[in-house]
């Protein structure tokens, strides 16, 4: 059965239709890419399959759960799905062992002790295990993102969802939260993250996604649809995305 199956979704912001008939099914252990311009339903996509963004219409399942607007659903739902985001939402006052810890503590009931182990185990993972006790406004933003995304693995989730996690860094660290998500890859988490870092999907991502307009305009295989883009949408995306 597919860790993630859309079905038909169509989302509208008022008058504005940005998921306009949706479908699309992730394997486990699949790394998915969704690219496309700015506004093409990306993000869009990704909040409503982790009940952040309500949509209007079709169906999602993610790791066994019907997404539905319903709190307690809901919350059986995040446990099993990670989501980073651009932004790192760490809390200032935590260190950032106790920001992993946080989660496993208070959602799944672990002990703090037992908490503390799984945050240095993630942290571990992630390149930062001198770091567990040091405060987020000390580390740079590559170091913020990946504890963001050590706070996600800690509740050891079944699928892994990133919103442009690199966009607001620059090159050097971008590319050591690149390898982390790679590792992640190869590791075998399943993931799917909206990214305009094309060698990136290329080289880690099974499969692309090319949105366009609120739909699935061309997908496939990665090294297939960025070497021979079948449609001009996407040779101009692609054209523009290398200036």
């Amino acid at each position: 059965m597919p860790v993630v199956r859309v079905e038909d979704v169509r989302k509208s912001f008022g008058p504005v239709e940005v998921l306009r008939g949706v479908s699309l099914e992730v394997e486990r252990g699949q790394v998915v890419a969704l690219i496309g311009r700015s506004g093409s339903g990306k993000s869009t996509l990704l909040r409503c399959m982790n009940g952040l963004e309500a949509f209007q219409s079709g169906r999602i399942e993610v790791a066994g759960h019907q997404v539905v607007q319903d709190d307690r659903r809901l919350r059986a739902l995040r446990q099993e799905v990670g989501i980073v985001f651009q932004g790192y939402n760490l809390f200032p006052h935590l260190t950032v062992g106790q920001n992993i810890a946080l989660s496993p503590h208070l959602t799944k009931g672990i002990p703090k002790p037992e908490a503390r182990r799984l945050a240095e185990a993630v942290l571990a993972q992630v390149g930062l295990s001198e770091k567990i006790d040091a405060y987020p406004d000390n580390l740079s933003g590559g170091q913020q993102q990946r504890v963001a995304i050590a706070r996600s693995l800690a509740m050891q989730p079944k699928l892994m969802l990133f919103d442009e996690v690199t966009s607001a860094l620059d090159p050097e660290l971008t590319a050591e939260v690149l390898a982390v998500m790679e590792q992640l890859a190869r590791d075998g988490m399943t993931m799917i993250l909206v990214t305009h870092e094309m060698n990136f999907a290329r080289n880690v991502a099974d499969t692309v996604v090319f949105m366009h307009q609120g739909t699935i305009w061309e997908t496939g295989a990665a090294r297939e649809v960025l070497a021979a883009p079948q449609t001009p949408e996407l040779q101009g995306f692609l054209g523009s995305s290398l200036k």
